[in-house]
Order: structure tokens, then C-alpha cells, then sequence
């Protein structure tokens, strides 16, 4: 008697389905694989929404504190409007990034013969372009 029995069955005998011949046990995996792809995109997704919405405030701020004439206009590189710019443009990037990935871990997953290879981490461009942005703006209140 073998020590992997489940209810009295086989446990490889469990995990395939006799009628087509499929193993559950890969198709519940797949399946467990294509809900991990789907909360990493929603993830991206509430990140660029973050960093779009930062954008739009510092560009809504600048405009306030001119119009109000606390802030002097006479700024030549309009850094303020360049910060905000970059923000909403990384959002938009990673967004993009972040659907292209999703759908190319989901053809991997439909494929017979998948096989893990690892991808281009999102994360650390993404921080690496904010870490640009960040030394941007320290150097925009320096001077």
C-alpha cells in the first residue's frame, strides 16, 4: 500500500481527470499562476494611477501658487511643470509595461511546454526612473 493514498485513492490517480486525460493538479496551478499575473497587474495599475495623480497635483499646485501670485513666474525651466510631467509620464510607462508583461506571462502560461524564465523587473526601472525624477527636483530646489 502506497503512502501518498487520498480517501483511499492513488494520489496521482486523484489529480488526473480519466474522462480527458488531464492532470488537475497542473490546470489548478495554472490557474493559481494566471491569479498571481492578475493582482500583479492590478498592483501596477494602482501604482501608475499614484504616481499619474502626484503628477497632476504638483502641476494643479504650480498653477495654484501662480495665479495667486505666491510664486513668481519667472522660472525659465518651468521645473515645477517638468517634475509633474515626469510623474504622469513614468505612470503612463509603467502601465504600459505592466499590461505588456500580463499579457506575455499569460501566453506563457497557455503554452504546453511552459517553462519559467525569469522577466525584466518593472519594479526596478520604475524605481530607478524615480530615483532620475527625485535628483531632478533636489537639483530643481538647489539652484
Amino acid at each position: 500500500m502506497s503512502r501518498n493514498r487520498t480517501f483511499g485513492r492513488d494520489a496521482t490517480s486523484a489529480t488526473t481527470d480519466p474522462s480527458s486525460g488531464r492532470d488537475i493538479a497542473t490546470d489548478l496551478t495554472k490557474e493559481r499562476n494566471r491569479l498571481a499575473a492578475d493582482r500583479t497587474l492590478m498592483a501596477w495599475i494602482r501604482t501608475s494611477l499614484s504616481l499619474i495623480g502626484f503628477g497632476f497635483g504638483i502641476g494643479k499646485a504650480y498653477e495654484y501658487l501662480t495665479s495667486a501670485g505666491l510664486r513668481d513666474p519667472a522660472d525659465p525651466v518651468r521645473s515645477t511643470l517638468i517634475f509633474g510631467t515626469s510623474f504622469i509620464s513614468l505612470g503612463m510607462l509603467a502601465l504600459v509595461a505592466a499590461v505588456i508583461q500580463h499579457a506575455r506571462i499569460l501566453q506563457r502560461l497557455e503554452a504546453p511546454d511552459y517553462a519559467y524564465s525569469a522577466m525584466r523587473p518593472i519594479a526596478v526601472t520604475v524605481a530607478i526612473m524615480l530615483l532620475m525624477i527625485g535628483a531632478f527636483g533636489l537639483f530643481g530646489i538647489l539652484l
